[in-house]
């Protein structure tokens, strides 16, 4: 196990930088949904999840009120993570299709996952200021997956946004004009120095809204996932 990123998520679940969502995930915890009402609420910012050696990375939003910020654990607890670990699971990244609580069996092959903004927002809405103050835990922790990391799959447009400045500051190069994200798109990023280049594949975030009018579709998340996989 890395250390730097044992003590970097550490580090990140202590974070207090935004009152807004700090207050939110805390109003969250105590008020809870009557199906969560026994359950104790992480209600702490989100780390990455995975291996510390991932060839691939997958790119949220950040977490939901009683998903993540119940679970403490990345797409752990609601639809958008039942729709993820399903796809996931199907192409070999991960070791079941469910994801229900920490402590739950459920591993990640070669795959981290990691958000731009580690907080739960009211309305899944972070504001620029809540984005900015959380980049550098991104950047810190693609900076310590750089030796491995080859492939990023980024769920949305808002993390494809935020990932690019983030990815410019852990050592690769994005492109100028910056890509315009879309579901399948694909773009190089060149490495900065001797190291290697990494590929960014743009893919429909699993909402609800997303996968229950079949703007996304699981045949659509695996097809990228497919190749991140063969990129990677």
């Amino acid at each position: 196990m890395n250390q730097d990123l044992v003590e970097l998520g550490d580090s990140i679940t202590r974070c207090r930088a935004c009152p807004r969502l700090v207050a939110w995930r805390e109003q969250a915890a105590r008020e809870k949904r009557p199906a969560y009402r026994d359950e104790q609420y992480w209600a702490r910012p989100v780390p990455g999840f995975g291996p510390d050696d991932a060839s691939i990375a997958i790119v949220g939003l950040a977490p939901a009120a009683h998903g993540s910020n119940r679970t403490g654990r990345m797409f752990t607890g609601d639809r958008s993570g039942d729709f993820l670990f399903e796809a996931l699971h199907a192409v070999g990244l991960a070791s079941q299709a469910e994801a229900t609580h920490l402590g739950d069996g459920l591993e990640l092959y070669r795959t981290r996952m990691a958000a731009p903004v580690r907080c739960a927002p009211p309305e899944n809405k972070p504001t620029p200021q809540e984005r900015d103050n959380c980049r550098h835990w991104l950047a810190r922790e693609f900076e310590l997956l750089r030796p491995t990391l080859r492939a990023v799959v980024v769920l949305g447009a808002f993390g494809w946004q935020a990932l690019l400045p983030v990815l410019a500051e852990a050592g690769w190069q994005a492109p100028r004009p910056r890509p315009r994200f879309g579901h399948g798109a694909e773009v190089v990023l060149p490495a900065t120095d001797e190291g290697a280049d990494l590929v960014l594949l743009g893919c429909f975030h699993p909402s609800p809204h997303n996968t229950q009018t079949r703007r996304l579709t699981q045949e659509m998340v695996r097809e990228v996932l497919r190749r991140a996989i063969s990129r990677a």
